[in-house]
């Protein structure tokens, strides 16, 4: 039978500080005095008392000669005490990285095949910080603060911040495996013109298209599925000086919704600063940026000259819906989604003119 051990561990420590107050009162010795026995200075034999300081071997050795105990058991004292106070500061640091972990969706991650399962608190802590690129806690802290001062948003923003750092950093690593030519404003619009035709094919394969035709324009386009508590349609913001990134959740699951949030993100980085990390709602309270945005996405999907002369007649059948997308050379359902959204129809209305989406498995976004 192979024994147990048991090791004493006290939740407890004398400061080596506390001993020696004791001793010198003990004795009836001031701090200057014992101080000019040891020949040291006061300031460090009151530092050692306070506990700011250690007692390190030497130091021991002549508070063996003075007080006739033993250096080891200085030195021993020493020990304990401080590894019981890097006892006490990892405890502290693991409640407090419970407490951080414990705000991500880590089994969605695990779903979503970004790392594995993980066994216990300190294998969790370690995949988040992998997964975010920082070394600590305090250093996501950090990045996070700083990330939240770039973010345009509305007043009523509701997405928690610990699931919009999550889908935001799912969009960087996607956006890493992409391929960009450095960003040049004038191939950018050249691309947008390319894929404002696109969204009237049917392929399965048109969003790769899109996100090939971006890249070689110097903007990664991301499509990454929405997480639990992130209530936002898209977001737009700078890797680098040279390269953008497009980021949409198709959380709405049809094409125009898509193709509408796409081209307002895409408004962001031709209007707007670099500087900024622009999240899009599209719940109805906007910034002025989203506002501009807006417009220029539904000036860009169809002219105003054309859509004023289309609507003015009042009527909107199937037919007149498609063979207007089909003169405009864009998705029917694009014109249904802004035709239900000026209230010019009930939302109920030319839905099957819309072309819904899915997502093919576990690593489709």
């Amino acid at each position: 039978m192979v024994p147990v051990k048991y090791y004493f561990e006290p939740d407890y420590a004398v400061s080596p500080g506390q001993v020696l107050e004791e001793h010198l009162e003990a004795r009836e010795m001031s701090h200057a005095e014992f101080a000019r026995r040891c020949a040291r200075s006061p300031k460090l034999i009151s530092d050692i008392i306070s506990g700011k300081a250690p007692i390190e071997p030497k130091t021991a050795l002549q508070f063996e000669k003075v007080l006739g105990m033993h250096a080891s058991i200085w030195l021993g004292m020493e020990s304990d005490y401080q590894l019981h106070r890097a006892r006490e500061a990892e405890q502290r640091t693991a409640t407090e990285a419970f407490e951080w972990s414990n705000k991500f969706p880590i089994k969605e991650l695990v779903k979503r095949k970004v790392f594995q399962e993980p066994s216990s608190l300190a294998e969790t802590v370690s995949a988040l910080l992998s997964f975010f690129g920082v070394a600590s806690v305090n250093s996501w802290e950090q990045k996070n603060a700083s990330a939240q001062v770039a973010y345009r948003h509305s007043p009523s923003f509701k997405s928690d911040q610990f699931a919009l750092a999550t889908w935001l950093r799912l969009g960087e690593l996607e956006a890493e495996q992409i391929e960009c030519a450095n960003y040049r404003e004038s191939d950018f619009k050249l691309a947008l013109r390319r894929i404002r035709k696109l969204t009237a094919k049917q392929s399965s394969k048109v969003l790769y298209e899109a996100q090939q035709i971006c890249a070689q324009s110097g903007v990664a386009l991301a499509i990454v599925r929405p997480l639990q508590k992130t209530a936002l349609s898209g977001v737009t913001r700078w890797i680098t000086p040279r390269r953008a990134l497009i980021q949409l959740s198709a959380r709405h699951m049809t094409h125009d919704h898509l193709w509408f949030s796409f081209f307002h993100e895409a408004a962001h980085i031709l209007l707007h600063s670099k500087k900024g990390v622009f999240i899009h709602e599209g719940n109805g309270n906007t910034t002025n940026e989203d506002e501009e945005a807006d417009q220029w996405a539904t000036d860009f999907l169809v002219p105003r000259r054309d859509w004023e002369h289309f609507v003015a007649s009042h009527t909107f059948s199937a037919n007149k819906v498609r063979m207007f997308a089909r003169n405009q050379g864009i998705a029917p359902g694009i014109v249904v989604g802004r035709l239900q959204h000026e209230k010019r129809i009930p939302w109920n209305r030319l839905n099957n003119l819309k072309v819904g989406l899915e997502w093919k498995d576990s690593k489709a976004d």
